[in-house]
């Protein structure tokens, strides 16, 4: 397929955003996206499905000023009550359900991350990494370390949940003029 191709093909689509708790007014949502029930894109995200798909789970959050884009061969999915901290660069990759990407992570190419994982803040994690589940990954390059406790994996979806609350706060506000009194 042509890259006049596959931009037809995916840049020409509305993205799906009307389950979503929460889209920044400045994050930037194009192309072949779908954003799961109560899942929030916070302030100047760039999620950007032009040549692929992206597919953001149920209840997950990307936050501010991150990065989410494709390649040819690998759209992006990420799954159900996932955080994506702070200007992290996701490509082109798979992340499971219940992780935390730390902030500043560079998740790349074919990878594929785990159910119930922690990437470490500023980690790289490099094209076709492969991160069984309940896994601590850090370092640039990273590796896994060690196995995540059943604490740490239980602590994952409720730090994705408290942002799905934050998320409908902030969605409520967005909708309040400046000049409005609440």
């Amino acid at each position: 397929m042509t890259v006049q191709e596959r931009l037809a093909r995916h840049l020409d689509r509305t993205p799906e955003t009307a389950a979503a708790a929460f889209v920044a007014p400045n994050a930037t949502v194009i192309g072949d996206v779908t954003l799961g029930p109560g899942s929030s894109v916070w302030y100047g995200c760039v999620l950007r499905g032009d040549i692929n798909r992206i597919e953001i789970g149920a209840g997950s959050n990307v936050q501010d000023g991150t990065i989410v884009h494709l390649a040819d061969d690998y759209g992006v999915k990420v799954g159900d009550h996932t955080t994506i901290g702070h200007a992290a660069i996701i490509h082109a990759c798979t992340i499971g359900d219940e992780c935390l990407i730390g902030m500043g992570a560079t998740v790349l190419d074919g990878a594929v991350i785990g159910d119930r994982c922690i990437v470490g803040a500023n980690a790289l994690v490099t094209q076709r990494f492969q991160a069984p589940a309940g896994s601590m990954i850090l370092g640039a390059p990273a590796k896994v370390v060690r196995a995540l406790t059943a604490e740490e994996q239980a602590g994952l979806r409720r730090w994705a949940e408290k942002y799905v609350a934050v998320a409908q706060a902030h969605a409520a506000r967005a909708t309040v003029s400046p000049t409005s009194k609440t």
